[in-house]
């Protein structure tokens, strides 16, 4: 059986300000950085054979803090990248309100009738993550795979082992930085362990 451990990167800068990423990036802050060493050392007597990231600056320099000294083959796989969101991507929350009303209130209210001209809907990031789990299981069926990715793309997988629709994608929970969900994959079947987990921030508390 394969054991998953997904992760959202690190916190940014463009997280504090409210401005939309997707395929663009931001650095990491430093609360993003520190989150992902706290992540590294729940995880350090977890053995990995594979981590597997998503291409962006943000989700690589999160795997990399995880990872830390280890010896474990990082990858990247673009279909773990975040949604495309066009014209949105680099404008603030509020901009995108302002300038594109309807889809906005789509995107949150009606995620299903979600379309933006210049990017992705959630069923196509819905698809493009569905392949990738087929193909990650062709290549390996058992052991632990830890993936770094982006927000979407983790409630997208929780609708996927819900077997829920789009139209529940904003349910909760809340995908935090580095937050950890955890999944058992075996013969295209999908069950969730752990939930958006982020117990390791407690550690700012205790160390």
């Amino acid at each position: 059986m394969l054991h998953l451990y997904v992760i959202r990167h690190g916190e940014t800068e463009w997280n504090k300000e409210k401005r939309s990423q997707g395929r663009l990036d931001s650095a990491l802050t430093m609360k993003g950085e520190e989150d992902a060493i706290l992540l590294g050392e729940r995880l350090k007597d977890t053995e990995f054979r594979q981590i597997i990231s998503s291409p962006s600056g943000r989700t690589l320099d999160t795997a990399r803090l995880v990872k830390g000294e280890r010896l474990i083959p990082l990858i990247t796989d673009e279909r773990l990248m975040e949604i495309d969101l066009g014209t949105w991507q680099g404008k603030t929350e509020a901009e995108i309100k302002s300038h594109y009303p309807n889809a906005f209130d789509s995107y949150w209210n009606q995620p299903e009738a979600y379309e933006n001209e210049d990017g992705e809907t959630f069923l196509q990031v819905q698809q493009r993550l569905l392949q990738f789990l087929e193909d990650l299981e062709k290549k390996m069926t058992e052991g632990n795979v830890l993936i770094v990715t982006h927000g979407v793309v983790i409630k997208t997988l929780h609708l996927l082992c819900r077997n829920a629709s789009i139209s529940q994608v904003w349910d909760p929970p809340y995908i935090h930085g580095t937050s950890l969900t955890v999944l058992t994959l075996s013969g295209g079947k999908k069950e969730l362990k752990l939930e958006a987990c982020i117990s390791h921030w407690s550690s700012y508390k205790s160390g």
